[in-house]
């Protein structure tokens, strides 16, 4: 009688979603950031705001918050508001840049990165800048980002790119990965749109160019986007993992330059491509996971990655109306997969890593919720309007010089020498191999499944 009543009580509370509703898909949005906020420091008594519980690292809540923004908007959603706005406030640092002193011994500019992509949505959707006492507007805050970016931009090794790390004694300073690079993509052709100044969008073609060059996406015609080279081969021994977060950073960036430039051949044409390629994700129509899931070896990183690519197929299919049908039914019948995932756990809404099984798998965590939280509010994409640009309304701060002047602690590259790895960085790894012992995913074959 005891398990009936359990099984009863989980039952009930499981994901019923009408994706035909828009106020059922929202409602079922609500308990899985239930879900999400179990996670949250920012809610515990003395718990820090802006970070999620061990093993949580930074960057993913500056993606988990960006999920949240995109649902503040999609499902006019004003319960998380002001937590959104204290959370994001409280991680800008002493530059105003996104590198906060308390991360000046973990960050890469791909941590950086997605914190820009998260203060770019914010401005997108119009979200309140914070009180200018607390916080420059968001689209400042993006500039900053992508000022400091573009200003680690690497000349003296592979011919260009951005390192995967900002600072040398972080593993992972000699390598130069796509995600790096394909946020900053991204980051400046979101500012060529909403500010329609082209200088954002000649470096967005560089950086893409550069992708393309060193042959990190491969322009077939069924795109290959892989993970990243590390420069003492002059960036020619690819890490061959593909994941979806890669192909959906290339591809939002694509789609936004798509846009801003009226729907040029040149963007159609490339934005085509890596769409092909990111399709290969979804086996029949449920997206996967495809390099760790079916061997059950994702980690903690990669079970977050299809948030990321999801938001960036919804925005594409907006950005670049012609690619709608081929991307809406993936989403659709994805969605209704994750939230048939989302019957576990002491809850009963707990979501799970595999969709396919149309049921929880007994995976639980952080990433999942993310991951079907975007998956089930993107059915509402185009029920909304696109992202908005300053021309249009949207009426966040900016500051074209934002992040320049230095902080205290920034340091000049230190670039190893082409052809060979560095003895300098090799000292600097062994002096403080624990600074990064967590990261991170898919930057190399030693540490990709484990």
């Amino acid at each position: 009688m005891y398990a009936l009543v359990i099984f009863n009580i989980v039952l009930c509370n499981a994901l019923d979603v009408n994706f035909n509703s828009s106020a059922s898909i929202c409602n079922a949005t609500k308990l899985i950031q239930q879900g999400i906020l179990d996670y949250y420091e920012g809610l515990r008594p003395g718990g820090r705001v802006g970070f999620f519980q061990e093993p949580y690292y930074w960057w993913m809540a500056g993606d988990v918050f960006g999920g949240m923004v995109e649902n503040w908007y999609l499902c006019d959603n004003t319960e998380y508001k002001d937590l959104l706005t204290e959370a994001m406030v409280s991680q800008i640092g002493e530059n105003k840049d996104y590198v906060p002193w308390h991360q000046r011994m973990v960050e890469g500019n791909d941590d950086q990165g997605i914190w820009g992509l998260l203060v770019m949505d914010a401005a997108e959707r119009d979200f309140p800048d914070a009180p200018p006492d607390q916080a420059p507007g968001w689209l400042a805050l993006a500039q900053a980002v992508f000022n400091t970016m573009w200003a680690r931009w690497d000349m003296d090794n592979c011919a260009g790119g951005l390192l995967w790390q900002i600072y040398p004694w972080n593993v992972g300073y000699d390598y130069k990965n796509t995600i790096s690079n394909g946020y900053l993509f991204q980051i400046a052709a979101r500012l060529a749109r909403f500010t329609g100044n082209s200088t954002y969008g000649r470096v967005a073609e560089t950086v893409f160019d550069w992708l393309v060059d060193s042959k990190l996406v491969q322009l077939d015609n069924v795109a290959l986007v892989l993970d990243g080279a590390h420069v003492y081969t002059n960036c020619t021994d690819f890490t061959r993992y593909e994941w979806t977060y890669n192909y959906g950073v290339v591809l939002g960036g694509c789609a936004y330059m798509y846009n801003f430039t009226n729907g040029s051949p040149v963007w159609a044409n490339r934005l085509n491509r890596v769409l092909n390629g990111a399709l290969l994700f979804f086996e029949n129509g449920i997206m996967y996971e495809r390099t760790c899931q079916d061997v059950d070896r994702c980690n903690n990183d990669q079970r977050f990655f299809k948030s990321i690519f999801t938001r960036m197929l919804a925005l594409t299919s907006v950005l670049a109306p012609h690619t709608k049908a081929r991307i809406e039914p993936n989403i659709r019948k994805s969605a209704e997969a994750a939230a048939k995932s989302c019957n576990g756990g002491s809850d009963g809404h707990t979501c799970g890593l595999v969709w396919r099984n149309y049921t929880w798998d007994g995976k639980a965590g952080l990433g999942e919720q993310l991951c079907a939280l975007e998956i089930i509010q993107n059915t509402l994409i185009h029920t909304k309007r696109p992202p908005l640009t300053a021309k249009q309304g949207a009426k966040s701060k900016g500051d074209p010089a934002a992040g320049l002047n230095s902080s205290r602690y920034d340091l000049p590259i230190v670039h190893p020498p082409s052809g060979q790895k560095s003895s300098i960085l090799t000292t600097l790894r062994s002096l403080s191999s624990s600074a990064k012992v967590h990261r991170h995913y898919a930057s190399t074959s030693t540490r990709v499944v484990q």
